[in-house]
């Protein structure tokens, strides 16, 4: 079985290709998609095929998908114009006849008010109409989302915010990796929305109690409003709209938007999700390194 895996240089998409190489699929029977294949030469030198895959160009993804049983489409960054990008995906995957395409969602995609989800939902709704076989993976946020408050309060003492007791479902990125290598390399799942999320569901209070675990001092949380919250923002050298951006994802925690998880990441992975302090030390000692 061949599997395309898109994004393959980006952060999840690398992690995705370790998780199949790691789960047993052969390096042969794995392309990684870049827009610059340069970025996959270390890959290639293990026997994965590269190849380029471009969002924006049509003509790479149709090449790319010659002889595809799987696919990864992993969610694209340039926000505002995702969905009509996927829809390139999607619809390349529907004439290249690929029996099962799986996407990297968001949280509750087809209901959720967060501001990040209205493009999801669009995807959702595009692979619905084009009526290619597909499971949805929607990812709850990844730990790795919070390295760099992590490293603030290093310097701090404080891990700030405007999400008051919300909850987050967050698990690292490799988590969510193996689980899209399970879903590629098995037989069914088809037809399949899994909402991923990590096994404890944490508040920023006790995000700010595993920083302090791992950094060796004390964190704490400052609870603010979302006019503090993109003032200090605005401050710190954001603009404004990207303060109110940060300060609206604060609100969706807040109402409880990335609360909820059902275990299913957990049993799609075949053991517990990586605990918050755990994925936290992974970032610090990662930050450690490369200073």
């Amino acid at each position: 079985m061949t599997i395309l895996v898109t994004a393959a240089s980006g952060n999840l998409g690398r992690l995705v290709v370790e998780a199949l190489l790691a789960r047993g699929a052969s390096p042969a029977d794995v392309i990684a998609g870049a827009r610059d294949t340069a970025k996959l030469a270390d890959l290639a030198a293990r026997g994965i095929r590269t190849a380029v895959v471009d969002y924006d160009r049509p003509d790479t993804v149709a090449a790319a998908l010659e002889g595809v049983d799987a696919v990864l489409l992993v969610s694209g960054t340039a926000f505002g114009e995702r969905v009509a990008q996927h829809r390139t995906v999607i619809e390349a995957a529907k004439a290249a006849g690929v029996a099962k395409l799986a996407y990297t969602s968001g949280p509750k995609a087809s209901t959720s008010d967060l501001v990040l989800m209205p493009e999801h939902r669009g995807t959702e709704e595009v692979i619905a109409e084009v009526g290619v076989p597909a499971v949805i993976l929607r990812n709850n946020w990844y730990t790795e989302n919070y390295a760099q408050d992590v490293a603030i309060a290093a310097a701090t003492g404080v891990i700030a915010a405007a999400t008051g007791t919300g909850r987050v479902a967050s698990a690292p990125r490799r988590d969510y990796a193996e689980a899209a290598a399970v879903v590629l390399l098995e037989e069914g799942h088809v037809g399949e929305v899994y909402e991923l999320g990590g096994d404890e569901p944490w508040t920023f209070a006790e995000l700010a109690a595993a920083a302090s675990e791992v950094l060796g001092r004390e964190v704490a949380f400052a609870d603010q409003t979302p006019e503090e919250r993109i003032a200090s923002l605005i401050e710190a050298g954001l603009d404004e709209g990207t303060a109110g951006f940060v300060a609206a994802i604060d609100e969706g925690i807040a109402r409880g938007d990335l609360a909820e998880s059902d275990g299913t990441l957990a049993r799609l992975i075949g053991r517990p999700t990586t605990p918050l302090v755990d994925a936290l030390r992974d970032l610090v000692e990662t930050q450690r390194a490369a200073a």
